[in-house]
């Protein structure tokens, strides 16, 4: 057996935590091929690396001594250098590192620095070899990555009879220049990594025990969901679940290669498994009906109402196309014969809304055109749902006894997720009212 086992932020913050890293790294020989990201925050009045290295940046395009801030980085690595006997000359980093970037600020480059000095940090202490990501990441440069050439470069360069560390989040560009992903691009390395090496599972390691049924600063004390599907997980990711980078299930789920989420501090917990699917041997007993409550809030409703026009034929695509020019996604369209809703997120069209609406009236003369705004969206996610007669019936219901009014609902053809437009004050309520309906009422069934 073969794992890739990614480190997030919070694993590698402090000394305390490579020790805790390294010793779920010996428990286990199959966890070779380790990627890390840069060491995160030991407490709330602690910063995480790579927020201090933007600043950094910031400071220099300003004009302003960016050393103090500098200094920080160089205290945290330095703690952990000596804490755990490193013989890696640190010192010597940080000197190429400001003289790369008081001559020529590539803040891609800058910024990617937190993982690499993690990486040399960690591969010494894991007596692992150090392959730096920039010699096997190799993105094109349109900002996609080039999973052919990534392929024969980590092959080149990586003995798959050694432990070995990878920095995640960048990578380089076919001109030799560093390229960064988006923050918690790590998740990304390490999927590219185990599709590459076609591994059993890839581990995710975080600070969290896997994914929740809900929120727990909404719910409190949530379930744990032990098995989740690539397709329930997109949908609660989308929807503000964001234990995991959205772009990591891409490479594994190709593969069907496993994804286990853990938590770094209590090893002990199995986590949550992210698959295609599971057979009936996996599930054990059957899944239950609702997998997770997600959601978000601050969404803008357009509400656009035309005598006849859903007889009229392209009028749809007419709509769509002046969204399209002002760079809006779409996040759903309920229809009914003359009325169509167009939901987006507010921030996305607040400093357009009054152009689109212009365009709106002007090219398709609408009979009335109505904005609501401070719309929340909570999405119902189980792959059990469809096995469940009446399921949205019940939840609208449920809703309704308390006192939520409720502004749009969609449904997938699959009946993977209901999701449910409500009023932002009614946002938790309603997330609330679903979990203690459907979650707590059903172990309360089975503590019986």
């Amino acid at each position: 057996m073969m794992k890739v086992v990614k480190f997030g932020g919070s694993s590698v913050a402090n000394s305390e935590q490579f020790a805790k890293v390294k010793k779920i790294i010996d428990a286990d020989p199959s966890r070779r091929f380790i990627v890390t990201s840069a060491c995160g925050k030991s407490s709330n009045e602690d910063h995480k690396v790579t927020d201090l290295l933007y600043l950094c940046a910031a400071h220099l395009n300003y004009g302003v001594s960016y050393h103090e801030i500098f200094q920080m980085i160089v205290t945290k690595y330095m703690e952990i250098k000596n804490s755990l006997g490193l013989k890696l000359d640190l010192g010597k980093e940080f000197q190429k590192i400001r003289a790369n970037i008081t001559s020529d600020l590539n803040l891609d480059y800058l910024v990617s620095r937190g993982e690499y000095l993690t990486g040399l940090c960690l591969a010494e202490y894991l007596d692992a070899d150090f392959v730096d990501a920039a010699d096997v990441i190799a993105f094109n440069f349109d900002g996609s990555i080039n999973m052919k050439k990534t392929a024969e470069l980590v092959r080149a360069k990586v003995d798959i009879s050694r432990r070995v560390v990878i920095p995640g989040f960048y990578g380089c560009l076919p001109n030799g220049v560093i390229k960064v992903m988006s923050r918690g691009g790590s998740d990304i390395t390490g999927a590219v990594l185990a599709n590459i090496f076609d591994v059993d599972v890839y581990e995710n390691w975080t600070d969290v025990s896997g994914f929740y049924v809900a929120d727990p600063r909404i719910v409190k004390n949530p379930l744990q969901i032990p098995r989740v599907t690539y397709s329930e997980l997109r949908q609660m990711s989308y929807m503000g679940a964001n234990v995991l980078h959205d772009d990591a299930v891409f490479p594994v789920r190709e593969k069907n290669i496993p994804i286990n989420v853990r938590n770094t501090n209590f090893p002990e917990n199995p986590g949550t498994l992210i698959r295609n699917d599971f057979t009936e041997d996996d599930e054990r007993d059957a899944p239950p009906v609702i997998t997770g409550i997600t959601g978000r809030k601050d969404f803008t409703v357009i509400t656009l109402v035309k005598s006849h026009a859903s007889a009229e034929p392209g009028f749809l695509r007419r709509v769509f196309s002046i969204f399209e020019k002002y760079q809006i996604s779409l996040e759903s369209v309920p229809t009914t014969v003359d009325t169509f809703s167009v939901v987006v997120r507010t921030k996305a069209i607040e400093r357009k809304l009054y152009e689109i609406l212009g365009e709106l009236k002007a090219e398709l003369h609408f009979d009335d055109v109505r904005v609501d705004q401070h719309l929340a969206m909570v999405a119902v996610v189980g792959r059990a749902m469809k096995n469940m007669p009446g399921m949205s019936g019940r939840i609208l219901s449920e809703l309704g006894a308390k006192q939520i009014n409720i502004r749009t609902i969609t449904q997938s053809c699959d009946e993977l997720s209901i999701v449910i437009g409500v009023d932002n004050r009614d946002f938790y309520k309603a997330i609330q009212a679903i979990y203690n309906k459907f979650i707590n009422e059903e172990r309360q069934g089975l503590s019986e």
